[in-house]
Order: structure tokens, then C-alpha cells, then sequence
């Protein structure tokens, strides 16, 4: 698929544990998905990303795979798998499966047969020698603690960037590639057409390790020395086979020059990338752990870097606010209270008209918000957890540790989809596995589907409007005014046709200064508070968003 149809694309994701259970044991599953896919034909989008739905015991809620090739029994079975398919693509909405390609469970087979002494199988991990207590490096796990796990059985450490459960497979075994190469071949035999890969820029591992004394060793393995020779193998080896397949790969502390490398065409890698640095301009001293107020200069300066590099050599992001490891983000950087709804479209403006493909995390579509919860025992995130403990440890008390994890708790993305007003959100008929936001009574699908003004139905817009026009598709980026302290502001330039977007990140009017194409006319295509015409110079109001489309005089 060309960037230009990628430009015309919308993606969903779906954090199956969380938006829809059809059973009534608390836990989403894939008839639940299947039964709400006229709700995401009628938003618009044209794939479903699904969070891991394999076999799992949940560590990390499914990105510790016990199986690839089958179906956690919790989601369902093959066959719904299968219906769901079949059933989207009647809607023409294709389903992208999560690949988690870095790790697997300590419970996959692999790895048990690894530990039970089988050559072939401790060749599929990786391994170094110490004695217990003494790790090979000083490396840090990404969740915390050492990323070196002790293995009795094996007389050897291995390697896990995440959970200790979570052992690094070993990419520099051919083997190894073949099996995940099968494992993309089976999927794609059952109908799927698009995958995305987690954490793939951290398989290739270093030559030699070592201690890092400047770090927690990730220097050493982001962006490792045979990244683009992998990527290269699995596109051509793996999930290229099929000529329609769309890959998004999420890129963990990775570079500008490298993401140009994974999705320019001529590179035949990826199809696009997620990067992160711009949802990091809240971490106090780059860590995420410390809470501090969103540098907005950072921030604009950060999205204007990406989209002009990416387009000046072939590049094409994913572009985002959301997904099932980051807080909501209108509670991050939007408003909760009297300007919510309009915060919630400002801050869906800002994404959707931007150069790349957009993806729309379940519930940000409502206005969805931080769950703010005030004891550990309401939070399931192995990461979130392990956190409260280390900072316990380090004499923090609890009411701040719940503000730190209030906002930026995994967990607070992973609340239940909120379908309606009542207790459970329509989620459920029992008791669901992490606790429904209490906000649901005002915030949820059903309301604001009646409603023409609802964050919404500002959202089925969006889409519409992406889907519309070639120049939100494939426009030039420019940035505008980008130092000013209140507004982000952009153009689409195609042919002789620009738009003209400003986004007022803050809860008081803000001026800005636009660009008037001479000989041209100017329409709102879409705005977030009651028409205002176009000036060259204007004043937004709190959180207004305004596009407005210039177009030859006729």
C-alpha cells in the first residue's frame, strides 16, 4: 500500500481485555468486539488493531505469549477469531494483530523445553554466565530491577528487557526468524492483513555486553546493529508474501534517522512507525515517574521535528495521543472539568490532521479519562505495581505515589470501554477485571451518539473528513507560528489547495497570527466551538480547534 492510500486510513485499537465482554465474566473477548463492529463501521475506521489475544498467564496482560498460534480461551476460540474477520471485512474493516517478536513467556513451550535442557531451545534465548546474585551486566528491566533473571535449571541468566517472565528471544538464530516468519504466514492464511509489532526496534541485540556506566544499558540494544537487516528479512520473508499487508512498528526510544530507514518504501521494511518522544515532554528530567506540567514548546517542537523529517525523505509516522500504555490524554493534556468536551476535539484536531496514519485508541473517541484510583489494590499493571513498591521503598508517601500513578498509570488507559451510563458501562453483566471510571454515567457511546455535539460525533468527522480530502491524505506539512506559547498551527499544502490548522492547548483565549493564501477563499471544515471566520490575526478561545480549507475562487 502506497503512503498515499495510508494517508486515507484510520486505525482502531482495541485492548480486547477491556472493551467488550460477552459472557459476563468480566473480561472482554472477541464476540464482544464482533458485536460492536457496526459501532466502528459507523466511526468510520478501516482496522482494528487488537492487543495480544493469544494463549497468556497475563503477566503483562497478553505481551507475555505462551502461543502464537492459538487463542486465549478467556477470548474466546479459533472460530470466533475467524467470525470476526469475516464479519469486519463485510464492513470493509480490516483486523491488525499485535505480534510481540522481542520476548516470549517463560510458559511458551520454547522456552520450557529451553530450561529442560534441549539445545535447539536454549539457542532460541539468550544466555550468559554468572553466579546467582551477580548479574552479566547492570542492565535495567524496562518494568524495573535487573534484566538479568537467574535460571536454576540452566546454571545461566538470561535476558528479559521486561518482566522476568518475558525472555528475550535470540534474533541472531535463523531458526528463530523461521518460526516467526510461520507464525505471521498462519495469520495471514486466516485473513488478516495487517500487523503490528512491539517493540521491534529492540531485537537486535549488541555484539558484546557490557556494563553501561552512563545508563540502564538501552543505549545498547535500541536501534541494535542488525535492526534493518531483520526488518528487511521480515518483510520480504515473513509478512510480505501478501502484497496488501500494513505493518506499523513501535519504535522504543528511537531516532528520527532510524524511523526514516523502517518506513521509506525504498527500504522495504515497515509501513509506518510509532514514536514516543512526544508524549515525554511531561516527565520531569526525562522520567516518567516524576510529574511535571507538559512543556508545550518541547512538545511542538517535538511534532514539527517528525513531520518534516519523515516527509522530507519518504517516512510516514503513525500519529497519536493514545493507546493501552499511556494515560488518557485529555486528562494529560486537555482539561476533566468545564472544558472537557471541547479539550477532547482540540486535542483529536491537532492528531487528525496531521501527515501520517491516525490512530484512535478505544474511548478517546468519548472524551475517555484518567480512573485516578487511591489504593494499589484497584490497579492490575505489573508496572504500575512494581512502581508503588519501589517508590514505597524509597520512603515516598502514599498520597503522593497515587498521584504519580493517577497520572500515569498503564491502567489508566485500560479501564472498560464505556458503552453506557449505567454502573458497569455496559461492559459487562459481571464483575469486570479492572474497575469501570465512575465517570462513566456521563461519559460513554450511548449519550453521545444522541447527542450531534458529542465528542463523538465530533470524531466520526475526523475520520470522514480524512477519508474526503487528498490533502489531509497526502498534504504538505508546514509549521506556523511555532513559537507561540499557547497554539499549535500547521498548513496541508496540495496543488492549490492548503488548510489551515490552529489548536489552543490552554484554558484561556489565545492569539495567533495564520497564513491567508492570497486569491483564495476560506471555509471552516471543522471547528470546536461556534463558527468564528477566518482572520489573519484571531484569538481562539479556550481549547478551540479551527481547519479551514482555502481553495481557488471559482
Amino acid at each position: 500500500m502506497t503512503q498515499n492510500q495510508l494517508g486515507g486510513k484510520v486505525v482502531y485499537q482495541i485492548y480486547v481485555k477491556s472493551f467488550q465482554d460477552s459472557n459476563g465474566d468480566g473480561i472482554g473477548d472477541l464476540p464482544g468486539i464482533t458485536s460492536r463492529l457496526d459501532y466502528l463501521a459507523g466511526l468510520g475506521v478501516d482496522y482494528l488493531w487488537l492487543t495480544p489475544i493469544y494463549p497468556s498467564p497475563q503477566r503483562d496482560n497478553g505481551y507475555d505469549v505462551a502461543n502464537y498460534r492459538a487463542i486465549n480461551p478467556e477470548y474466546g476460540t479459533m472460530q470466533d477469531f475467524e467470525t470476526l474477520c469475516a464479519e469486519a471485512e463485510k464492513r470493509g474493516i480490516r483486523i491488525m494483530l499485535d505480534m510481540v517478536f522481542n520476548h516470549t513467556s517463560t510458559d511458551h513451550e520454547w522456552f520450557r523445553r529451553a530450561i529442560a535442557g534441549e539445545q535447539k531451545y536454549l539457542d532460541y534465548y539468550i544466555w550468559k554466565d554468572g553466579v546467582p546474585g551477580t548479574p552479566p551486566t547492570n542492565w535495567e528491566s524496562k518494568f524495573g530491577g535487573s534484566a538479568w533473571q537467574w535460571e536454576e535449571h540452566v546454571g545461566k541468566y538470561y535476558l528479559h528487557l521486561f518482566d522476568r517472565t518475558q525472555a528475550d528471544l535470540n534474533w541472531e538464530n535463523p531458526e528463530v526468524r523461521q518460526e516467526l516468519f510461520d507464525i505471521l504466514h498462519f495469520w495471514e492464511d486466516k485473513g488478516v492483513r495487517a500487523f503490528r509489532f512491539d517493540v521491534v526496534n529492540l531485537i537486535s541485540k549488541p555484539d558484546a555486553y557490557t556494563d553501561d556506566n552512563a545508563g540502564d544499558g538501552r543505549r545498547f540494544y535500541t536501534d541494535g546493529p542488525r535492526i534493518h537487516e531483520y526488518l528487511k528479512l521480515l518483510n520480504a520473508r515473513g509478512f510480505g508474501k501478501c502484497a496488501d499487508v500494513v505493518t506499523v512498528g513501535e519504535m522504543s526510544s528511537t531516532s528520527l534517522e532510524n524511523c526514516v530507514r523502517y518506513t521509506d518504501p525504498a527500504e522495504g521494511e515497515l509501513s509506518m512507525v510509532f514514536s514516543f518522544h512526544h508524549l515525554k515532554t511531561d516527565y520531569k528530567n526525562g522520567d516518567k515517574w516524576q510529574l511535571e506540567p507538559n512543556r508545550f514548546g518541547e512538545l511542538k517542537g517535538l511534532l514539527d521535528k517528525w513531520q518534516l523529517g519523515m516527509q522530507a525523505k519518504h517516512g510516514w509516522n503513525a500519529v497519536f495521543w493514545c493507546n493501552h500504555d499511556q494515560p488518557r490524554i485529555v486528562s494529560r493534556f486537555g482539561d476533566e472539568g468545564q472544558y472537557h468536551d471541547v479539550s477532547a476535539k482540540m486535542l483529536g484536531t491537532a492528531i487528525h490532521m496531521l501527515r501520517g496514519t491516525p490512530y484512535i485508541y478505544q474511548g478517546e473517541e468519548l472524551g475517555m479519562t484518567n480512573a485516578h484510583f487511591t489504593d494499589i489494590r484497584q490497579y492490575r499493571d505489573v508496572e504500575s505495581t512494581n512502581r508503588y513498591h519501589i517508590l514505597k521503598e524509597q520512603g515516598m508517601p502514599d498520597e503522593e505515589i497515587y498521584a504519580i500513578l493517577g497520572a500515569r498509570s498503564r491502567d489508566n488507559g485500560r479501564t472498560p470501554m464505556q458503552w453506557d451510563g449505567s454502573a458497569r458501562g455496559g461492559f459487562t453483566t459481571g464483575t469486570p477485571w479492572l474497575a469501570v471510571n465512575p465517570n462513566t454515567d456521563t461519559i460513554n457511546a450511548a449519550a453521545e451518539a444522541a447527542d450531534p455535539d458529542s465528542v463523538l460525533n465530533y470524531y466520526r468527522r475526523l475520520v470522514a473528513l480524512r477519508k474526503e480530502y487528498p490533502v489531509i491524505q497526502s498534504g504538505l506539512y508546514a509549521p506556523v507560528e511555532p513559537g507561540n506559547p499557547n497554539v499549535y498551527a500547521y498548513t496541508r499544502t496540495l496543488g492549490d489547495e492548503t488548510l489551515v490548522v490552529a489548536c489552543n492547548f490552554y484554558a484561556e483565549p489565545a492569539r495567533v497570527t495564520l497564513p491567508a493564501p492570497q486569491g483564495q477563499d476560506a471555509r471552516l471544515l471543522i471547528g470546536n466551538w461556534p463558527e468564528q471566520p477566518f482572520a489573519p490575526h484571531m484569538t481562539l478561545r479556550p481549547y478551540e480547534a479551527v481547519v479551514y480549507r482555502f481553495a481557488p475562487r471559482a
